[in-house]
Formats: structure tokens, sequence, C-alpha cells
């Protein structure tokens, strides 16, 4: 029931973007705090920003908090110089460098696009890229001190007893059993749990806010998994009645889940201290990141094709070897060159034991194997897809063959099938392109004419090949069931 609420609210989340007055859309950073050329982009209207420790997290959420104008704020509030002080030690005169600082920004206004600068030499100061009379756009903005809430040792007095507003109760009895109506109209601090306290507090400050903006650092801080599920539920919905926007940080996987793909914001500082967003948000990176089951062996591609093909080489070793598919996970959309970076997060969170790397065939005279294994510090499983081009020239050449098993899988005759593969090769054969780019527009031409997708397409393909003793993919299918049978016994 939870997950078909989530299925329904990001749906209509995503739509209400377009209808929202105002939207922070991206921050880029340079010069602070160790952030250099940093550029995030928020494309959902609750966006969770993750990655490890002194990965820039609360640095991204208070440069946020600079981005608007806020009515009533005082003058010192939600600016550069309070929210990032130079740090000047009291003792022993170590302090900050001053340098340049760069924190700009692009906004969905009222008035249209917007852009603006907040600029730190000798001090802070604003521009707006040469627009006459602009000035920054003004929003609410609500900074909850949710971690504070939670240090009830702190307090130099016990809390007074407080009246339960109907929607602070009403937003608590969501996620907690504890029916606050029957202890009375007055319910004290001292009477609840930490997480109670960070929830009820949380709620006061944001239940009245329309069209503002919301940053919670750690919103998870205190709760449990199944109540972390539900906050990010209920603000979702909040976010979708009261055309909020909403960016926390985060260390848990529940509520990095908690968000459609287009909400994750996943930072990685590299071995050099710069910090990066992972581009195209992978989930196998989350889940070895983020405290999935060891026992789960992962297995990083480059693109759609390759992953269905090796879906359908899995499904061959799962059903000879004797094993749950589900130990298996493959992940794509990540570039070649974005593979060392991938093992050298894997070692630094001890993962690496758990990780196989399949290039397309089109790397196999390239260095990139060398460069994951010094990246992963020992002799990880490096792979290579079948042919010299990429999977889908491969592929696409291998059905042209006309083999009637291939045909079959498809569900198609094999006479028929190569006569539209015929077909399509004479509309293509002139393409401009590389062999695997030409083969792409075969492939989902084939898919098309199919009624298929071209991950089933390749799947099915490939289930087929991989039992044919001729076939260029025997080597790749030794090599890969020798690698899952090795992390078995090593599990």
């Amino acid at each position: 029931m939870v997950e078909r609420q989530f299925e329904a609210v990001w749906s209509s989340l995503q739509a209400k973007k377009r209808q929202m007055p105002h939207f922070l859309s991206e921050i880029r950073l340079t010069g602070l705090r160790g952030l250099d050329g940093l550029r995030v982009i928020f494309d959902y209207p609750v966006s969770v920003v993750a990655g490890g420790n002194a990965s820039g997290k609360s640095t991204v959420l208070f440069a946020a908090a600079c981005a608007y104008r806020v009515p009533g704020a005082g003058v010192r509030d939600f600016v550069p110089s309070t929210l990032f002080p130079d740090y000047r030690a009291k003792v022993g005169g170590r302090r900050d460098e001053r340098s340049e600082v760069v924190m700009d920004f692009e906004y969905s206004t009222p008035d249209g696009l917007r852009s603006m600068r907040w600029r730190r030499y000798k001090s802070w100061n604003r521009s707006f890229f040469g627009r006459k009379g602009a000035e920054q756009p003004q929003r609410r903005v609500c900074l909850p001190k949710v971690r504070g809430a939670l240090a009830m040792s702190h307090l130099a007095s016990p809390p007074k007893e407080t009246a339960l507003t109907p929607w602070q109760s009403e937003f608590a009895q969501r996620m907690f059993p504890f029916r606050y109506s029957e202890a009375g109209a007055q319910y004290s601090e001292l009477h609840m749990a930490a997480g109670e306290r960070a929830i009820l507090r949380l709620s006061k400050e944001i239940a009245h806010l329309e069209d503002g903006l919301v940053l919670i650092d750690e919103v998870e801080a205190g709760l449990h998994p199944w109540v972390q599920q539900l906050l990010m539920l209920q603000l979702q919905k909040l976010a979708l009645q009261n055309n909020l926007q909403v960016i926390v940080t985060s260390h848990s996987p529940i509520v990095l889940n908690a968000v459609p793909e287009a909400g994750r914001i996943f930072l990685e500082r590299n071995e050099t201290g710069n910090v990066s967003v992972v581009s195209a948000y992978r989930d196998i990176v989350q889940d070895a990141l983020y405290g999935r089951p060891a026992h789960t062996l992962n297995v990083l591609c480059e693109d759609e094709v390759a992953e269905a093909l090796l879906r359908g080489v899995f499904g061959h070793i799962a059903s000879k070897e004797r094993f749950g598919p589900e130990s298996i996970k493959v992940g794509r959309d990540t570039g070649a060159g974005e593979f060392p970076g991938h093992a050298r997060a894997f070692r630094k969170f001890g993962q690496i034991d758990n990780v196989i790397f399949v290039l397309d065939g089109d790397r196999r005279d390239s260095d990139d194997a060398r460069k994951i294994r010094d990246a992963a510090g020992r002799d990880v499983p490096v792979f290579f897809l079948p042919g010299r081009d990429g999977p889908e020239a491969w592929a696409w050449n291998r059905l042209r063959d006309g083999d009637d098993g291939n045909a079959a899988a498809l569900g198609i005759d094999a006479s028929d099938l190569a006569r539209r593969i015929r077909r399509i090769d004479s509309i293509h054969n002139n393409t401009s392109g590389g062999p695997s780019e030409v083969a792409k527009y075969k492939m989902n031409a084939l898919a098309e004419l199919l009624s298929r997708n071209v991950s089933d397409l390749c799947r099915a393909f490939m289930a087929v090949e991989v039992q044919r003793d001729d076939s260029e993919v025997q080597p790749l299918l030794r090599d890969l069931t020798d690698a899952v049978n090795d992390w078995r016994k090593n599990d």
C-alpha cells in the first residue's frame, strides 16, 4: 500500500513541478569548503543529497539556504557570511585563508528564469549578470534544526507542556503508533522519544509553509527505518499540497529510495579531494555503498544493451549452477571512463570483492582494465562483451546470420526475420556514424517492428546464443561462471 502511495505521489509531484511558481533548479559552487566547480541540478521537488562523510552534502544544503531573500528574516540570516563563517582558532593563530568563492544559482520564478551569483573575495556581494534593476528572488525558506531537537540534555530547564495543533497531531499519528489525542491537550517533550521530538518540531516549522523551500540536514536522525519512509512520504504529500521544494541530506538508503531517481543526488569525493555528482544515478552503486546485503554480486556494465545481454548470460548461469538470480544485480548507464572511480568507491566501502566489471568489446584494446584494477588495488574481475565494436553491432551481426534459434526466441519465422533485417540494412547502411551507433538505430527499428523493446530483444537473443558451443559469447560465459562460483565460495 505504501509503495502504491509513493508511486502516485511521485507522478503527481513531478507533474506539479511545472506549475510551481518558484523552483531552485541548479547550484554551482567553486572555492567553498574545498569544492571546485561542483554543479548540482535539482529536477524533482523533493531531493535527497547523499554521499559519504565529508562529501559536501551539508555544504550544498546551506548554499541552497543562501539562494533567496527571505521575508521577515534578519540581515544576517540566510546569507553566506553567516552560514559559512571563516575558521579562526582561539589559540595558535590558525585561520582560513581568504580566497575567491563563487556560488551561482539558477531559478524558475513567477517572472521567468533568473540567475544570481554570490561572490566573495574580500567580502561577500551579489551580482545578477548585468541585469539592471535585478533583485534576489524572494521566497520563504525553512531550515529546521532537526538534529538540535534531539539534544534534550542540552536544555537548561525541562521543556514546558505545549498544545499540539491538529495538523501536528495528524502528521505524527501517521508515523507513530501512540495516540496523542489520548494524552490530552497538553503534552510535554519529556514524554517523547527522540524521534518523536524531531517529527513534532519539524511539523511545527513547516505546517503552514506555502510555496517555500525546506532544507533538512540528516533527515533520518533518531528515526526507525519504517518511520523514515513514512516521513518522506508525508514530506512529498505536503510538497504537493503546498507547492514546497524540499532538499534533505541523508546517509539512509531508506530515505534515498523514498524519492524517484530524479530526486537522488549522490556526491562523491575522489582521492584528490574533488567532489562531483554521480551523473546518472546507478542503483548498483547506491546498493553497495548504502548497506545493502553483502551477499549480492554487483555487475557493472556500460549501457542498456550490455545489461540486457548480461541478463541473458546470467539467466543461463543461474539455471546451470543452481542459484537464485536475485543474488546478482546488474547496473549500467555509466561510461567506461567512470569505472575506475566506481572501483575506488567500492574499495573504500569494503565492497570491492562483490563486484565484476564488464566493458564493451570495443574497449578490448584499451588500458581500461588496468586502470580499473589499479583503482581497486587488486586483480578484480574485468571482462569484455563479444566482438570488437559495441554490443549492438555484435548482436546485429549475429541476428543477421539467420540462426533459426534466434528467430524462434524472438517469436518470428526465420525467413521473415531475415527479410526484415535486410530491409532495415538497406535503409540504414548509408547512415553516417560508427558501427555501434548505426547498429543502435537498426536494433531500435527491429524492436519496433516486432513490438518489443531493445532490452527484451537482446535478452531473448542472448538466452539462445549462450547455448551455442561455437558462439563468441562462450569465453565470456566461462569467465563469468568461474567468477560467480569463486564469489559464492568466498562469500
